[in-house]
This record gives C-alpha cells, structure tokens and sequence, in this order.
C-alpha cells in the first residue's frame, strides 16, 4: 500500500515526495481513509507508530476544499498536553501542508500572548493548543470557533491523567455541535472509552497494538544498584560506550538539575528539560540535543511525549517511574520505525514495587545486570511470578456531560486563574515530580526520523 492509493490530494502527495515518504504505517493505513470519510474515529497505537500522521494528512486533505477560515476563526483545532507535543504536531502539520493555501496557528503557554492574538487575527485554518492557553485567548476574544469542522484530541489518555477534563469540558461547550470527533492516543482505558460516550458520534475504533505494549525493536535491561552509584555508573557507561546521544528520565525537577550539572562537571555536556524551565530554555535544550550540541538531555515526565529526535538510540530511565504505564511512553522515545534503540533502567531495592508493577504491566520480566564495580549493598528482589492481565473495572465517571456544572465547580479555571504563569500549557501547578508528561508518518533508518512519525521508506520496510 502507497500514500497515493488513500485518496489524498497531489498537493499533500508532493510534499511527502519530497521527503521520500511512500508507505503508511498500520495505523496510517487505517485511520486516513475514516478521517476522510468524515466519520468520528478512536485510534490507539503505541508510541513511535505514526499517530500524528494518522489525523494531519486526511484533515489537510479535508480543509484544502474549503473556505478559509475568517479573521480569529478556526476550522480544525486539536488539542494536546503539551508545550512539547503542540510545537511538534505544528511542525508536522507545516511539513505536510506546505503546498496547501492554509493557515496553521500553534500556541501554547510559557510564551507571550500577544504574537498569538496577532497571528490569529487571520484565521487559523488549523489551530494547534494546549487547553490553558487556548482558554486565555479565548477570554480575551483572540479566538472563535463558529467556522470550526474538526476536533482532535491528541494524547487523550494524557489528558485525562493530567486532570484536563474540566478544561475540555469548558472547551466544548464553546464549539459548534456539529463537527468531526477524533480522539488519538497511545491506550484507551476503559475510563477514556466512558468519557467519549457524550463526545463521539458512532465512531470508528482503530487499534494496531495491545494496550502498554512496548517495541520489539527496543532492547530492555536493567542495573541492581544504590541510589548513591547511580550517577557515577551513568557517566562509566556513556563514557565506556562512546555515547553521543542519550535521554534520561529523572522522577524529580531538582533531580533532573542535579544530574545534568554533575554530567557537565565530568565533561559530558547536558542540560535539564522539566515544567520549571521556562519555554525558551526548553526549546534551546531540545534544540541542543538534537543538533548533537550536547551529549545528554535530562528530562522529567513531562517531556515523554514531546520529546521528538531523529533515531534516538539511548533512554535511562535513571528512576523508575511512579506510575507504571509512563515506563512505556519514555522508552517509546527510542527503537521507532522499526530502528533498533535501547532502553536501561537504573532499579534500587526501594524501587522494587515501581518495577514489578512495570513488569506485570508490559507482561515480561526485564533482563537485570550488576556492574562489578557498583555492586548494590540492598540486592533488589527477586521478580515477581507475571500474572495473566485482568480487565480494569472502569471508574464511575459520567459521559461528557456537557451541560453539567461540574467544570465551573472543580475546574482549575475560575477567576485569575487565566494567568500566563498558571496557563503554561504545558501543566497545571508544577511539582517535583515533574508530572506533567509530554507523533506524524515514519521513515525507517533515516536521519529525519523521530516522534514525527514520518513513514517508512518502500524499499527498506
């Protein structure tokens, strides 16, 4: 199967030409010729599989017919978690509508105000948001959704986890009722199947991988050892494997500063990516670490999703992490497109518990390594036996009611609560555990490739 054989127009066509992209990804496949139809649609796929792609193409496809949107204006929005994750979909969604005579709009928090209210003032054909800011300009009439056609909810498990529901809530009832649903994510727990009920209409449901699956193509092992040896076993290893590119995942923001100015104290440039950084230092460190201006990029939890780099080939989790499913999306950073990477966990004997709940929750036992030099003084425990998977019993939550008050009573978005610095997009309050947590088609084996999701090559699978 070919991209051209989806129905998509010869402008998006030429446009994944010139990148060399000819093959959709399975979930690809599936999803463009739903979106296309029109239909609502709910698509699930593991990391690194090409979700981004999934819904940019068909929706391109679909705006490029019409009118273009007035001044302040929205035809398509899609909503997402994070700073990260938005400025990477705006990326893609540029890349593939660049022969298009669209206008594509990105914003977020963390940033002024002002270029936003400027750029939307000539309509946004697509609009790229976190929900906090989308609500700030929305508050000072910057934006309207009377022409809107479709929503996206990207990364939907997220939003719910990270406690945006009430901001979708609010969100909704802005929006014409009459539109086209689609919600993409990388699971769809019963608790998001629930809460779609009041939003979707009959729709589609795509699924190209088990639920917390992790890539065969990722190399998972892990090293027993103190707390106390964890930074120095990190530097032994990117040193004695000439590591040129690595991402670490750290539990805590102070952590993660910590870290990265012991690795530069030992000659290994790094830098820290987390919610207290402030956009611009975040984008420079991104930025850094993937132009190779610096070996390692330190991050917390709410990076994992908007973290896209071209074939990276090391994640650390230097601690494990708290919520189980969270080991899944850091280590979906690297092994993507069918690329080898590797993945290594650093596991104290405090952090038994995280591990076996990883290890019940990805269905296998990691393969585990002592360095003779950093043998621990507390042995981890041995795995627990892997129990046959239950069905989750889902929560007792209501459909999206969209006439219920309970947005205005619990939601985060009373009066001042608009503050640019509360609306970071990125994350409600920031905390030390980092919690906020941050795809298109995909190339195999080539430079370009990354959380993109840019389609593999013909020729080379």
């Amino acid at each position: 199967m070919s991209f051209s054989s989806l129905g998509l127009s010869e402008s998006i066509l030429k446009a994944l030409s010139e990148k060399n992209y000819e093959t959709p990804t399975p979930i690809q496949a599936q999803a463009i010729p739903a979106v296309l139809s029109g239909k609502d649609l709910m698509a699930a796929a593991q990391t690194g599989t090409g979700k981004t792609a999934g819904f940019t193409l068909p929706l391109l496809h679909r705006l490029a017919d019409g009118k273009k949107a007035s001044s302040n204006q929205v035809r398509a929005l899609i909503l997402t978690p994070t700073r990260e994750l938005a400025a990477q979909i705006a990326e893609n969604v540029e890349m593939y509508g660049k022969h298009l005579n669209l206008n594509y709009v990105c914003v977020f928090g963390g940033v002024k105000i002002n270029p936003q209210m400027m750029a939307l003032r000539k309509g946004a054909d697509v609009l790229v948001a976190t929900p906090g800011r989308l609500m700030d300009l929305f508050n000072q009439r910057a934006v309207r959704f009377d022409e809107l056609e479709t929503l996206v909810l990207d990364e939907a498990d997220r939003m719910l986890d990270m406690g945006f529901i009430h901001d979708i809530k609010r969100i909704l009832k802005l929006l014409p009722t009459k539109r086209q649903n689609l919600m993409f994510s990388a699971t769809f727990s019963d608790d998001i199947k629930t809460l779609a009920k009041g939003l979707m209409n009959d729709p589609v449901e795509v699924s190209v991988s088990p639920a917390n699956a992790t890539a065969n193509t990722v190399n998972q092992m892990l090293y027993e050892i103190d707390r106390s040896n964890k930074s120095k076993l990190l530097i032994k290893l990117i040193k004695q494997n000439n590591w040129q590119q690595v991402l670490v995942f750290s539990r805590t923001k102070h952590g993660a500063n910590r870290l990265a100015r012991n690795l530069d104290s030992k000659n290994i440039t790094a830098a820290a990516i987390h919610g207290d950084k402030s956009q611009g230092a975040r984008t420079r460190a991104l930025a850094n670490f993937k132009d190779g201006s610096i070996r390692v990029l330190v991050a917390t939890d709410i990076a994992a999703r908007g973290i896209d780099i071209n074939e990276l080939p090391q994640v650390i989790n230097f601690d494990m992490p708290n919520i189980a499913e969270d080991y899944v999306h850091r280590i979906g950073r690297t092994g993507r497109a069918g690329s080898e990477g590797i993945a290594v966990s650093f596991v104290c004997e405090e952090e038994f518990d995280s591990l076996s709940k990883i290890e019940q929750l990805i269905q296998k036992h990691i393969d585990r390594s002592v360095d003779e030099e950093f043998k621990p003084s507390l042995k981890v425990p041995a795995s627990r036996p892997i129990r046959a998977p239950q069905k989750k019993k889902p929560k007792k939550v209501k459909s999206l009611d969209l006439n219920s008050d309970d947005a205005e009573k619990k939601g985060s978005m009373g009066k001042g609560s608009n503050k640019p610095n509360n609306r970071s997009g990125s994350g409600r309050a920031n905390n030390n555990s980092g919690a906020r947590r941050s795809n298109g088609p995909r190339k195999a084996n080539t430079s370009n490739r990354g959380s993109s999701g840019a389609p593999r090559r013909s020729n080379n699978g």
